[in-house]
């Protein structure tokens, strides 16, 4: 099919990308021409593994380009809108995005055309928008609509979209899911061969979900909050564990074996972030207000994670007395590993945190320095993490990037001022962490100091005189 996809961000390039590997023809549109002159030299916008490798490919063989919005719509058989929706003040999404392009397949679209709405949007959206299409059609706009949401997650987009656990689509009649079955029919079929495992020429047919418009577009809201809810849950019982005495990486284990809780999303750590749980929570609780529905838990859900920054620092306070003066050292800057995105990165709060707690902030990630440095300037950005850890205090991790895990331990306590690690995604062992002499503070589980070495024990041992009394150390 002649396809176009309307905005080249984390959803809408990957979406392009993939659709031509399945052997669509694809127009991917934005406007930012910078952007689109970047992508037309193979060069990407963000980091997400294996996008670059089937873009390049793609563009090579012409099933893929890049052009303005305007040139895309005219001639498409289906339009696919993944532009931004961020929150506005009010916590409710912006959905200028999606108006302007509505506006513009009305102007320039030919023919029929199937308009398919992946970007996140509020319920009753894809009513209002079908509204604004029909405006045209005594021009001569032939359209359907279908709600198509996306579930990609950032880090491993395109894993997720060659082999999704279910693809959900909204339509309002029959022949219009069928035209939307066709779009995916290699991923129904498992006719494709994976780019990425290129032995996985089949695998698990995804579940194919068909439902109205407004359901498919409730879906994605109640999943990425019901997601969130669960992170805010365990990271309440991971205060709870600190403060009886119980490790909340076992309570989890323990809850995750039951299956209708499972394990996914029960790690605690230092709180979501992203652009999506953030965003979508706060939008689906202004959703239900506007409905008359009580989403006081999401509120919750919500507070309880804008406290997690709070109580980290406090850790660090804990175990440094004062910040003022200190240097830390900060690993870890994306929302998660295997993205460069900062947006509403825990991360970058804890960096303008100990800013302006007056301490010196070194920092490192892998992918995320740069979006990191244009918002939080006055940190000193390394190249590794060993340079970050240099005389350091304490060393923060705030991101479980793959690379930390085999970290060379031993030279890092070798340049640090203080062997101190406090873990925001406890990703280690503490007895592991003692072993290689690290004083170590997660999250839910009892913090762990080095054992004294015999030559400082000797010294600690007060000297006694043969009357009995004791010598002042």
């Amino acid at each position: 099919m002649k396809i176009s996809v309307i905005g080249a961000g984390y959803v809408g390039l990957t979406t392009a990308a993939c659709l031509a590997e399945l052997g669509h023809t694809v127009c991917c549109a934005d406007n930012d021409e910078g952007k689109l002159n970047l992508l037309r030299k193979g060069q990407m916008p963000f980091f997400e593994p294996h996008l670059e490798e089937i873009v390049v490919r793609n563009c090579s063989n012409g099933r893929l380009r890049f052009d303005n919005t305007e040139n895309a719509v005219t001639g498409a058989q289906a339009i696919f809108i993944c532009v931004g929706t961020p929150p506005l003040e009010n916590g409710e999404a912006d959905l200028s995005a999606v108006a302007n392009v509505a506006r513009t397949i009305g102007q320039r679209a030919t023919g029929y055309c199937l308009v398919i709405e992946k970007s996140t949007v509020p319920v009753q959206t894809g009513q209002q928008l079908k509204r604004q299409l029909q405006l045209y059609a005594e021009k001569g706009l032939r359209c359907d609509l279908a709600s198509n949401p996306e579930f990609l997650r950032e880090g491993s987009a395109i894993e997720d979209f060659f082999h999704p656990e279910r693809i959900v689509v909204g339509v309002e009649r029959e022949d219009v899911a069928m035209l939307m079955e066709e779009i995916y029919r290699p991923l129904l079929d498992q006719t494709f061969i994976c780019p990425i495992h290129k032995d996985c020429k089949t695998g698990k047919t995804p579940g194919w979900v068909v439902t109205d418009t407004n359901s498919a577009e409730l879906i994605k809201h109640a999943s990425n909050s019901f997601l969130a809810m669960k992170i805010s849950f365990i990271n309440m019982v991971a205060d709870l564990c600190e403060s009886v005495g119980a490790d909340v990486t076992q309570v989890a284990r323990g809850m995750g074996m039951d299956t209708r809780i499972g394990k996914a999303f029960l790690n605690p750590g230092i709180g979501f972030g992203g652009f999506c749980f953030p965003k979508d929570v706060q939008a689906f609780v202004r959703i239900a207000t506007k409905a008359g529905c009580d989403f006081s838990l999401l509120k919750e859900v919500e507070n309880i994670n804008k406290r997690r920054i709070d109580r980290f620092v406090e850790k660090v306070c804990k175990e440094l007395w004062v910040i003022r003066g200190r240097k830390i050292a900060v690993l870890g800057l994306a929302f998660k590993p295997n993205t460069d995105d900062v947006r509403f990165a825990p991360a970058i709060e804890l960096l303008r945190t100990f800013v302006r707690e007056g301490a010196t902030v070194s920092a490192y990630d892998p992918q995320a320095i740069e979006k990191a440095r244009a918002i939080v300037p006055n940190v000193e950005y390394c190249s590794s993490p060993l340079a970050a850890a240099q005389d350091a205090d304490a060393i923060v991790i705030a991101t479980e990037w793959d690379e930390f895990r085999t970290l060379d331990w031993n030279a890092v306590k070798k340049v640090v001022a203080r062997p101190l690690v406090v873990d925001g995604r406890n990703m280690f062992k503490p007895a592991e962490m003692v072993a290689r002499g690290f004083s170590y503070v997660s999250i839910g589980r009892q913090s762990a100091a080095p054992e004294l070495q015999s030559t400082e024990l000797d010294s600690a041992i007060p000297e006694v005189t043969p009357n009995g009394t004791v010598k002042a150390l």
